[in-house]
């Protein structure tokens, strides 16, 4: 499907997501100009007072984006997951070029024009209404607009706490690899900045006509996104002849690791780290190799391209997802079938090499409050279609967009959600379902916080869901180069059950334990854990 036609088929998305990304930047700047004006007044009224308020909001403005919303999230009456906090964080992000703009363009005002107009009687209210603000309002628009360009970039991170919005598409896209998706978002994005800033320029010229007219450092942000994004739309337009070289190359040997060099990676959730560890764990304390952990990456389209590339020498897959995902193959329900399939698939097509399963099914799987799966009967996902209408539901950005995600199973059991599902990253899904800001999450049978949170599975009555059965996947040519990593990495085929890596999964989320004291417990367990 060619980009136009991409975008004319999600057009009523990107409206409804556009909408929504507007909606949290204009309520966060109008309320950064309600507290910040105020606050850069009283600085310059109360000096000792006016050098903490801009250190503070200086010191704010150091903490990542991404960071500031995990401190929110637990917070009372503040947080939360959605739009609520998302705005909060976008408020005290944009405080600072308020703050900072008020206060400088009151300081630079004349003392002979003050002067003058006590002279004529005005009382410090009519001076600061009639003559100060005026006087300075050049300066403060100019820290609105930065405020302004600079909040439309911050929200796009918000779609990570499920406040919706244009980064929506970019999380997808960064989950799915599909630079179609990233465009969506960062698009609409790039021009809403564009707008804002001249806009607010406009504003600012006919408030002060009199005023010269000045360059917005806006502009200079808003021309550095637009760059970005000529280059992300090369990337796209490049992308196959990316794909022809790196699978040219990945013939030969990949990415940082050298001859006696090993690369592992994982995708974004606790199981994956701890599965990447005790792979990583095995082969440090068995072999001379040296091992490059790079886990915690965006999720499985991005690991299977990494592999392709060279960039990694193996992960763990799932045998389902390998098959919808991956393939893009029909579900089946035959475990022994959909692992010879994707085995013989990835080798013909990928040259990449699928072992020994590691003894674990971990399908998707729909979770509901205990509560609530008592009062209204709920144990199968069927059931979950009388009570629908009524439902919120909280997903990650993979089982919106996946083949054997929300869209089928929607069409399986014939489910009509209350409304959209709202799109988050994995880690939040658990406890939006337990704070009751949804009221069905998609996460997966092994999770360890399932039991804990007073939560319950629902059963996949009618089969939907494909077997996902747990194995390394690994280069060809990276078993060709060190075959002692196979032999070493087939030791572990059948070890892990369910129930053990529910355990393990537990003891990180819930206990706060290392993924690489969980892989060391386990390895010395089985007795694989053949060196210090």
């Amino acid at each position: 499907m060619s980009f136009p036609e991409f975008v004319l088929e999600r057009r009523e998305e990107i409206l409804s997501r556009t909408g929504e990304h507007l909606w949290l930047v204009a309520v966060s700047i109008l309320a950064a100009v309600i507290i910040g004006v105020p606050l850069g007044v009283l600085a310059t009224r109360r000096p000792r007072l006016g050098r903490p308020l801009l250190a503070v909001a200086g010191i704010v403005q150091t903490i990542p984006s991404m960071a500031l919303f995990g401190f929110l999230i637990p917070l009372p009456f503040l947080g939360g997951i959605g739009a609520r906090t998302a705005i909060i964080a976008l408020v005290v992000y944009a405080l600072l070029p308020v703050l900072q703009g008020t206060f400088t363009g009151l300081k630079g005002v004349a003392p002979a024009i003050v002067e003058a107009g006590r002279g004529m009687g005005m009382t410090p209210r009519q001076l600061l209404l009639w003559v100060e603000l005026p006087l300075a309002l050049p300066v403060m628009m100019a820290g609105i607009r930065v405020a302004a360009v600079a909040s439309v970039g911050i929200a796009t991170i918000a779609a990570a706490i499920g406040a919706g919005g244009l980064g929506t598409f970019i999380f997808r896209g960064v989950a799915m690899v599909d630079n179609r998706q990233i465009l969506l978002g960062a698009v609409p994005a790039a021009a809403m900045a564009v707008v804002a800033d001249l806009l607010l320029g406009v504003v600012e010229r006919r408030l002060a006509p009199a005023a010269r007219p000045r360059r917005s450092p806006g502009m200079v942000a808003a021309a550095v996104i637009v760059a970005a994004l000529a280059l992300a739309g090369a990337i796209h337009l490049l992308a196959p002849l990316y794909s022809a070289r790196t699978g040219a190359a990945g013939a030969s040997g990949g990415g940082e690791g050298g001859a006696g060099t090993i690369v592992i990676g994982s995708k974004n959730f606790t199981e994956q780290v701890i599965l990447g560890e005790i792979l990583a764990t095995l082969i440090e304390s068995s072999t001379e190799l040296e091992v490059v952990r790079r886990f915690d990456l965006g999720g499985t389209f991005v690991c299977h391209k990494a592999l392709l590339a060279g960039e990694l020498d193996l992960y763990v897959e799932y045998t389902g997802t390998a098959l919808s995902a991956i393939l893009e193959s029909p579900p089946s329900t035959d475990a022994g079938a959909v692992y010879r399939m994707v085995r013989e698939e990835y080798a013909r097509r990928f040259d990449l090499v699928w072992l020994a399963p590691l003894g674990f099914n971990n399908t998707f799987a729909l979770v509901v409050r205990s509560d609530d799966a008592g009062r209204l009967g709920l144990a199968r996902i069927s059931d979950l279609s009388k009570v629908a209408d009524r439902y919120r539901a909280g997903f990650g950005y993979e089982f919106i967009e996946r083949a054997d995600g929300y869209k089928g199973l929607a069409a399986a059991y014939g489910l009509h959600l209350k409304e959209r599902p709202r799109e988050m990253d994995l880690g939040l899904i658990y406890r939006a379902l337990a704070e009751r800001q949804v009221d069905v999450v998609a996460g997966n049978s092994t999770d360890g916080v399932i039991e804990p949170l007073g939560l319950v599975t629902l059963e996949d009555d009618r089969h939907y869901f494909p077997p996902y059965d747990a194995a390394p996947v690994a280069r060809a040519e990276t078993l060709r180069r060190h075959p002692q990593v196979g032999a070493l990495l087939d030791e572990l085929a059948g070890r892990i059950s369910e129930a053990r890596m529910r355990r393990m999964n537990f003891a990180g989320d819930s206990e706060h334990r290392s993924p690489h004291a969980i892989a060391v417990e386990f390895l010395s367990g089985e007795g694989l854990a053949r060196q210090p």
